[in-house]
């Protein structure tokens, strides 16, 4: 029995979502692609907020997706980052990505859960659950970023309470929720570890966490008080901590424990105070 033309049947879902959700585009990128023609339901070119359901044939750009009713189960890559590699699918200067180092998916793409700069290593998750990356990555979710920092000059007390009440930064005010002296991350943990801790007294490690993830805030919030950053490392992503186990420039798959964890972190709040964030 052929699908019903263009998704018409009572139910089902937008098409914008579901292609999100599959980790095609972001919805608004999405409904660009749907006004440009590129997208095809059952061989018909989708609409603005078309819905979909099971058994319609999705095309982008004339291939094949699988869409939320029969996408693959959810899976979570924890990659330990190296300093030196981008998280970006392709750059144009021939530099090393991590996606070139996963594995194939049979549909869909991996996702990046937030991102780490050019020179910060350390814990990145990737997964090919879009709907699952937005919740992990929005600020109304609060889920907590713990990383190592190792930095070049002394740290005052009234340093210390600047960068737990907040100073202003040049896209609006920030602060760590929690810095403490100490951090320092084990030898077999920390492959990138330049053995500047001793040629310097002067460099310290720190633990610092906070509930967003800003571009370079981490460092911008220490540069704020004339302190470098020498050597920054996420170790914890929400409940997911980097552990050892793997190799910068590795990964493993997030067993069945870690990934329930993970989706409970992703809804929790909703559950919680039952409403809806608008993603």
């Amino acid at each position: 029995m052929n699908a019903p033309k263009g998704g018409s049947k009572a139910g089902g879902e937008r098409i914008q979502k579901v292609l999100a959700d599959a980790g095609i585009a972001s919805r608004r990128a999405i409904e660009a692609m749907v006004a440009e023609g590129r997208i095809k339901v059952n061989g018909d070119p989708a609409t603005a907020g078309q819905r979909v359901v099971a058994g319609d044939r999705i095309t982008v750009d004339g291939r094949s997706v699988r869409h939320s009713m029969d996408k693959e189960a959810t899976q979570v890559l924890l990659y330990k980052k190296r300093v030196g590699e981008l998280v970006t699918r392709d750059d144009p200067e021939g530099r090393k990505t991590v996606f070139k180092k996963l594995p194939k998916l049979d549909s869909g793409r991996w996702i990046a859960v937030g991102r780490l700069d050019l020179n910060t290593s350390g814990l990145l998750l990737l997964t090919n659950d879009g709907e699952l990356a937005r919740r992990l990555t929005h600020p109304s979710f609060e889920l907590e970023r713990e990383y190592a920092v190792r930095v070049l000059g002394s740290i005052t007390s009234e340093t210390l309470n600047k960068l737990r009440k907040g100073v202003e930064l040049d896209d609006g005010p920030a602060h760590f929720d929690k810095i403490e002296a100490g951090g320092r991350p084990e030898a077999s943990f920390d492959d990138d570890d330049d053995g500047a801790d001793a040629r310097s007294a002067a460099n310290t490690w720190w633990k610092v966490t906070l509930k967003e993830g800003r571009n370079r805030e981490v460092r911008r919030l220490f540069e704020s008080q004339d302190l470098k950053v020498s050597r920054l490392i996420r170790v914890r992503y929400g409940p997911i901590v980097l552990g050892r186990g793997v190799k910068s420039g590795g990964y493993r798959e997030l067993d069945k424990d870690e990934l329930n964890a993970l989706r409970a972190a992703g809804y929790l709040k909703i559950a919680l105070v039952g409403l809806e964030v608008g993603l």
